[in-house]
């Protein structure tokens, strides 16, 4: 077995809303959105048949992607789900704040490790939690109940995934400064892959 260390990954995610502005705009945001998505694209389309905005939307904006974990392979490569561990240390992009990206759109200028998560890469990063959108399609579920295309609120949304608890907001502290030593220790238990 091959104990590998994957600093970070990040799909596409939505922008930071705070709660009085995702109030306010959820519905707004989610009917401009829609009228670039096809009508239930998740349910009728192939991964690999959704346009790009649709491949993005499906991004639950939960940050457990950006979280340093560990991940055990077997001598071919192949992931054993249940032995990958996840850490609450985040790439040094991340504003735990908020969950967000600090410069998602330029991140592999400052992070050249970071993975995009792509159709053609998805097989090889099941890995990635149990909640997620891409990864629960890939393997033939649904989207989690409290997902945005569901609940076209993004309040309820946001309330549902903590309820659920999913999300790295509050919870996750920055890579900067940190050594390995210390980052082992900060394994946690709210991640599922």
């Amino acid at each position: 077995m091959n104990l590998n260390f994957l600093q970070s990954t990040r799909t596409p995610q939505p922008s930071p809303l705070t709660a009085s502005q995702a109030e306010g705009n959820s519905q707004a945001s989610i009917q401009s959105d829609q009228t670039e998505l096809r009508e239930q694209f998740w349910t009728r389309f192939t991964l690999d048949k959704l346009t790009n905005n649709e491949w993005e939307a499906l991004c639950d904006g939960c940050g457990s992607c950006c979280l340093i974990k560990y991940i055990d392979e077997d001598e071919d490569g192949n992931v054993d789900e249940s032995l990958v561990e996840y850490t609450d240390v985040t790439c040094q992009l991340m504003d735990c704040a908020t969950g967000y990206c600090r410069h998602y759109a330029t991140r592999q200028e400052h992070v050249p490790d970071c993975i995009q998560l792509t159709i053609d890469n998805l097989p090889n990063m099941i890995w990635l939690p149990s909640h997620c959108a891409y990864k629960r399609l890939y393997k033939g579920q649904n989207l989690p109940s409290w997902h945005l295309l569901l609940t076209k609120d993004a309040v309820a949304t946001q309330q549902q995934m903590r309820a659920a608890n999913v999300g790295v907001a509050g919870r996750c502290v920055t890579e900067i400064g940190m050594d390995d030593e210390e980052m082992e220790t900060r394994v946690v238990n709210w991640v599922k892959p």
